[in-house]
């Protein structure tokens, strides 16, 4: 899948994981910083390659975007892997604990699980590509769904295009449509809006 369709699959899991199980409490300043967390996990896994969005916003381009394609095995490998995510989550929980002191006033449990679930969230997609995605790593046989090959999504040709991301779009438009009231009461109560 393309960056933009991951993004939007981060968002729309981050949506619907927000309205099944809406947390407790939440600032204003955390639920910025865990949308953005979520946006970040949704583009990680491709830390693994050299020509992802993430490496060409960097000053020096591409180049280390080549030494994590080598380090992690090449695209798809290592972090499109059950073990793969769990290391980025237990990375990410590490960071956001060691940051935790510069910014107390945020919840880093909620950032941590919006990060989370947009890895997961790019698993998930990644599953349904033509290439499919080692789930099981260390065993090489990368998952896919539709089980026929010939079914799968080719990433960035027509059926992303016009009908996954827009879809997605639809999806999130149609989740804060149906749950406005209860999403509105739940922001004039923890955000103050």
């Amino acid at each position: 899948m393309t960056g933009r369709t991951h993004d939007a699959a981060a968002l729309t899991a981050l949506i619907g994981a927000t309205i099944l199980y809406p947390p407790q409490t939440l600032t204003l300043a955390t639920a910025l910083i865990a949308l953005l967390a979520n946006q970040i996990g949704g583009i990680a896994p491709d830390i693994d390659q050299p020509t992802a969005p993430f490496w060409r916003n960097l000053p020096a381009e591409g180049f280390f975007g080549k030494i994590f394609d080598k380090l992690l095995g090449g695209h798809r490998f290592l972090t499109h892997s059950l073990i793969g995510a769990a290391i980025l989550a237990w990375l990410t929980k590490l960071l956001l604990q060691f940051l935790h002191p510069i910014m107390p006033h945020i919840d880093i449990t909620i950032v941590w699980y919006a990060f989370v679930i947009g890895v997961a969230s790019h698993l998930v997609m990644d599953t349904f590509t033509k290439e499919g995605v080692p789930w099981l790593l260390p065993i090489p046989f990368k998952f896919g769904f539709p089980p026929v090959k010939s079914l799968r999504i080719t990433t960035g040709k027509f059926v992303e295009a016009v009908i996954i991301f827009p879809g997605l779009i639809l999806l999130d438009i149609y989740l804060l449509a149906e749950h406005y009231h209860a999403l509105h009461a739940f922001i004039r109560s923890h955000l103050g809006a």
